[in-house]
Parts: C-alpha cells; structure tokens; sequence
C-alpha cells in the first residue's frame, strides 16, 4: 500500500510559477512510477508528468514540455512538480498517482492516487 499526500496548490498569475509536492509513504519505492495527472471542469483527467523512482527517467505530457518539470528527492520520499510560465489553461486539479512496474498515458492503471490540489492560473 502507498500513499500519496498532495501539497502547493494554489492561485498564481499567468507567467507566475508553482511548486507541487507529493509525498509518499508506505511499501518500497524502487519499483514505482511517480505521476501527475490534471483534470479541469467538464474535461478528462489528462497527463502531466511522470518520474521512474529506480533511474528518474522522465515523462511529460505535450502541453507542458518545456514549461514543467518533475523531480524526486529519496530522502524524503517526495516527488516535485515545478511549473513555470503557467498559463490560465493549465487551472486544474491536480493530483499525484503511483504505480507499480510501469507507466501509463492514461489514468487507467495507475494503482494509488492522493487527494489532488488545485492550481488556479488567473489572466
């Protein structure tokens, strides 16, 4: 079992920058993928990014390459999402998804989910 507590949600500016945390507890990490995933009003869960626990490769969704990035720190058993240049399209909630020995582009599939935070981006 793992499970994910989401922090760093928030209302900036459009341009501005926020920092998302998801902290994770529970069984061993090597195995896991750690994700993000976003989902507006009226609109399907979308990627965002992901992070392979065992050697940090990295995945990112096209609507935010270059603008956000994903990092993990071991100690504290901690995944990151820095986004920057943030755009009013990228208000959502967001929320941190695990799974086990893979990776996905859809939701579906991903084994542990937190509770989301919502970033609001203002024009």
């Amino acid at each position: 079992q793992v499970q994910l507590v989401e922090s760093g949600g928030g209302l900036v500016q459009a341009g501005g920058s926020l920092r998302l945390s998801c902290a994770a507890s529970g069984r061993t990490f090597s195995r896991l993928t750690m994700g993000w995933f976003r989902q507006a009003p009226g609109k399907e869960r979308e990627f965002v990014a992901a992070i392979r626990w065992s050697d940090s490769t990295t995945y990112y969704g096209d609507s935010v390459k270059g603008r956000f990035t994903i990092s993990r720190d071991n100690a504290k058993n901690t995944v990151y999402l820095q986004m920057n240049s943030l755009k009013p399209e990228d208000t959502a909630v967001y929320y941190c998804a695990a799974i086990y020995d893979g990776f996905r582009l859809v939701p579906t599939g991903w084994t542990y989910w937190g509770q989301g935070t919502q970033v609001t981006v203002s024009s």
